[in-house]
């Protein structure tokens, strides 16, 4: 039985592994990635960023020589079952991905798709360029996003940040995105239904047993063929393509924040976004400022400070 299992090692590790693996080297080149093996029946991806992933039969055996899972540390036994076990040959399967953007950003919404990629479609979403949104420029997301939202299934839900500061005091940052990332699915379930996926894949935002604990109170909870990893798009194009979705949105919405506020809104926390905050302030008071921005952020204190020089 195929398994997959991702750990996450030190430099010192990887020159190991590097030199370990060196007979086992395969000739290809893998973006980000140091070196691709195969030992037996089980392909060792060594990324740039020291998570090394391991597919193939004897991946979890394989794995535990150099570390502990990443979704498995803590775990009480080593016998049981980690989140990053998943179905033989997941990438072919018919999948159901989600996947969210905005979440760290001080501007703009937190969007958040499910997107169903049945087995039929799968080539031709990774022909058309379908990968890791991380790898493409804004025009290409923009542009990809339209292409596929014309060809697959999907729910885009959009949390403008005037909603999400009235949400904020009762559900924190995480409990919002279980409650986004349930609500998609449960939708996007509904649309395809009869049709059932073969599998449901979360791109990894909170350990599994959390997850669960914040959905128990929604009213509409999706628990079956449920699994949970970090960087889902390595793993099915379903994830990728729930990514760019929501990143397409998030981009339209910030774009859109620029044109009503007459100035250039940045993504991210930084401290442009301070700078930014500060001048909508002047505008506007903290009443303007509300409907731009998650307000619970530090940069809301920093931006007064700012305003008030």
């Amino acid at each position: 039985m195929s398994q997959t299992q991702v750990i996450k090692v030190t430099k010192d590790t990887m020159k190991k592994m590097h030199v370990y693996y060196e007979k086992n080297r395969l000739n290809k080149t893998v973006p980000y990635t140091d070196f691709v093996a195969r030992v037996g029946g089980t392909t060792i991806t060594a990324y740039t960023s020291g998570k090394v992933v391991f597919q193939g039969p004897d991946a979890e055996k394989i794995a535990a020589k150099w570390g502990n899972s990443l979704q498995s540390k803590g775990a009480r036994s080593s016998s049981s079952k980690t989140a990053t076990t998943l179905p033989a040959n997941f990438s072919q399967l018919s999948v159901l991905g989600s996947d969210e953007v905005g979440n760290g950003s001080y501007f703009g919404p937190v969007t958040v798709c499910a997107a169903y990629v049945d087995k039929t479609m799968v080539a031709k979403l990774k022909a058309l360029g379908v990968r890791d949104s991380k790898e493409l420029t804004d025009p290409q997301i923009i542009q990809l996003s339209a292409v596929i939202k014309e060809l697959i299934p999907y729910r885009l839900l959009i949390v403008e940040p005037e909603k999400y500061n009235q949400i904020q005091p009762k559900y924190n940052a995480v409990h919002m995105k279980v409650a986004l990332h349930n609500q998609a699915i449960h939708l996007l379930l509904n649309d395809i239904a009869p049709t059932k996926p073969e599998a449901i894949l979360i791109d990894q935002f909170t350990p599994e047993a959390n997850y669960k604990k914040y959905v128990r109170s929604e009213q509409n909870q999706v628990s079956e063929k449920l699994f949970f990893i970090t960087k889902g798009e390595q793993y099915h194009v379903a994830v990728a393509a729930a990514s760019i979705i929501s990143r397409a949105a998030f981009l339209e919405e910030l774009d859109k924040e620029s044109k009503e506020l007459g100035m250039k809104v940045p993504s991210g926390a930084g401290a442009t976004s301070d700078k930014v905050a500060a001048k909508v302030l002047a505008k506007g008071g903290i009443e303007l400022l509300s409907k731009y921005v998650k307000l619970h952020f530090a940069n809301t204190e920093k931006a007064k400070k700012i305003a008030t020089k």
